[in-house]
């Protein structure tokens, strides 16, 4: 079975990802599926978040500090194995997600670089992000910027979208262009694994 392709977005939060995947959801050209990091979390574990969440403030005891990442890990582990195990069974997918940490991505480049994937970078400047934080208020106020450094450090990118210059729909043919023209999706595949305890 031909493997689905992998549009995966690479943008701080603000960046444009999710406008982007919604106009790629409404073109009939090329099927696509949307996996956001955010429906993910808030959707199919809402209510395991919410034991967890519900545990802890129950719990009894001294106030030991327990790394998030015991119970962050594995789920965002399971984010990418739905990419991939979609991506097999010949599902084209939209990836809507923040790489933001190094071990995180070392686990999606493990899973997914034997899969097609087309790496695209959603950039613009950090006074746009910070414009576009004040105008949606369901963002914490400086995560973008706090996000920038670790999520723009790749050199290497099938294609580069600025969504301060290009509309959504801009962006979206510009994605179907690259894969009606059948170019090689190469960019994912040269990436390194990143060293842990840089982020």
């Amino acid at each position: 079975m031909k493997q689905g392709i992998i549009v995966f977005l690479n943008g701080t939060s603000s960046s444009g990802k999710t406008s982007i995947s919604t106009e790629l959801l409404n073109q009939y050209e090329v099927s696509f599926h949307h996996l956001s990091i955010d429906n993910f979390f808030n959707g199919l574990f809402h209510d395991y978040i919410d034991f967890i969440n519900t545990s802890i403030e129950s719990a009894e005891g001294e106030d030991v500090q327990v790394p998030a990442q015991i119970i962050i890990d594995p789920l965002i582990t399971l984010f990418y194995s739905t990419i991939k195990f979609m991506s097999a069974k010949g599902m084209n997918v939209v990836v809507d997600t923040v790489n933001d940490n190094d071990e995180r991505f070392n686990t999606c480049l493990s899973l997914l670089i034997d899969h097609p994937v087309l790496f695209v970078g959603v950039t613009c400047s950090k006074e746009e992000l910070i414009r576009r934080e004040k105008l949606r208020e369901d963002r914490e106020s400086g995560l973008a910027i706090s996000q920038y450094d670790q999520v723009y450090c790749f050199n290497e990118y099938d294609l580069e979208l600025n969504t301060e210059i290009l509309r959504p729909d801009e962006c979206a043919n510009l994605i179907l262009d690259f894969i009606r023209l059948n170019r090689e999706y190469s960019a994912f595949k040269k990436l390194d694994k990143r060293s842990v305890g840089v982020s």
